[in-house]
């Protein structure tokens, strides 16, 4: 029997999810295809990675999960190709998947980092995403349950480990004592000796002293803070209604490059609606003022449903033309930041093939003759001869 196949789309959370679902799959015949809602785009995909997963196992069973299923159930249940359709609030629950019994331990076998959901859900309303109706309200995971399962990670060897959730900076209030997300850091820090710490996408406003002085001082949590921006301009972060300013993003950032060499991220949207060309030269001129070297760039998608589907919209291709110089220049901006690192030694994750891997921040690091056959989940230390293309180019140091 072919063994079970997991199709993920999207967000490190919904690749947290999938590992769980492969390991209650068992032996069962069946693809499953976890969904993403976060753009039209994303959800067009799903529809196609959908059609190919039937011609490619038309006997197996074809279910569907994840937020654009969640949101959609009928629309997804319609397709001929699909079997069936498990929500989110199912997805980890052994029966949905005819499993028997406790969650098994998702090992993340063969994966050079392991992902660990502390969050999900989102309590805010941005005007432009749907996400919260496909995930529900925030909810934490217990501080216990996840010291344990990052343990347990470290001890079957995982020698990274990323901290993952819908969003992340707002873990902790649900729970007793109402813990933050540097209280459940600091106590993955101290309890589980875990090599390297990362944090998936962070809201600006959410990071407090706590986080922020970890964030900068320890080395074990990788100097690459990915942040959620969306805009450059203060108007439009209004309208998508953002909780925090240019200003205080562009701060942040300043205040924690002054204390560390971090590799900063980000989200940004290109083609809001009511976006004029001069806001879109503020979010273009971001890239500089926040020192961005990982964008994350998305042009505008309206969301059924949402406030910003109900606004003045930006043509397509104005919000085309937005994202791609976004794109043009944050890949100069990256190059020259790879450059800057060219001649450093740099302790490399290896990924597979094992040909490959990131350094800890977050530069993807090419190996084209590693000396000896490195192994998914090693850490090497590379010296960096070249850059180019977006990657670093190393040779065991």
């Amino acid at each position: 029997m072919p063994a079970p196949e997991v199709i993920t789309l999207g967000c490190r959370l919904n690749l947290a999810e999938s590992e769980a679902i492969r390991a209650l799959l068992g032996g069962h015949d069946a693809v499953v295809v976890n969904s993403c809602a976060v753009t039209d785009t994303a959800v067009k995909q799903t529809r196609a990675a959908i059609r190919r997963a039937r011609r490619a196992r038309p006997g197996a069973e074809l279910i569907v999960t994840g937020c654009a299923a969640t949101i959609d159930p009928a629309g997804f249940g319609a397709m001929p190709e699909v079997d069936r359709v498990v929500a989110n609030a199912a997805k980890a629950l052994p029966a949905s998947w005819g499993a028997c019994g406790p969650a098994p331990t998702v090992a993340f076998a063969g994966h050079a980092r392991a992902l660990v959901e502390v969050q999900n859900g989102c309590d805010h309303a941005c005007t432009f995403c749907v996400i919260p109706s496909g995930r529900g309200p925030s909810r934490s995971v217990a501080a216990d349950a996840v010291v344990a399962r990052v343990r347990g990670l470290v001890a079957a060897g995982h020698r990274e480990v990323v901290l993952t959730g819908v969003d992340l900076t707002s873990y902790g209030p649900d729970l007793p004592g109402a813990p933050t997300l540097g209280a459940l850091v600091e106590r993955v820090l101290a309890e589980t000796g875990v090599p390297r710490l990362r944090l998936s996408s962070l809201d600006a406003i959410e990071i407090d002293d706590r986080l922020f002085g970890l964030l900068t001082s320890e080395a074990r949590i990788m100097p690459h803070v990915h942040l959620s921006l969306q805009a450059g301009s203060d108007l439009v972060l209004k309208r998508m209604k953002r909780r925090h300013g240019r200003a205080q993003a562009v701060a942040l950032i300043e205040r924690l490059k002054a204390r560390r060499a971090i590799a900063i991220g980000a989200d940004l949207i290109a083609g809001f609606p009511t976006e004029t060309a001069d806001q879109a030269a503020d979010t273009l001129a971001l890239l500089d003022d926040g020192d961005i070297v990982h964008a994350h760039i998305f042009p505008y998608s309206p969301r059924a449903g949402t406030p910003a589907a109900r606004m003045p919209q930006v043509a397509p291709e104005v919000r085309r033309a937005r994202a791609a110089r976004l794109r043009e220049v944050a890949a100069t901006r990256k190059a020259a930041w790879l450059r800057t690192l060219v001649g450093s030694v740099q302790d490399v994750l290896v990924e597979r093939p094992g040909d490959r891997g990131h350094a800890p921040g977050f530069a993807e690091v090419r190996l084209p003759s590693p000396g000896r056959p490195a192994s998914t989940g090693e850490v090497l230390a590379v010296r960096v001869i070249g850059a180019a293309d977006g990657h670093l180019i190393g040779i065991p140091a």
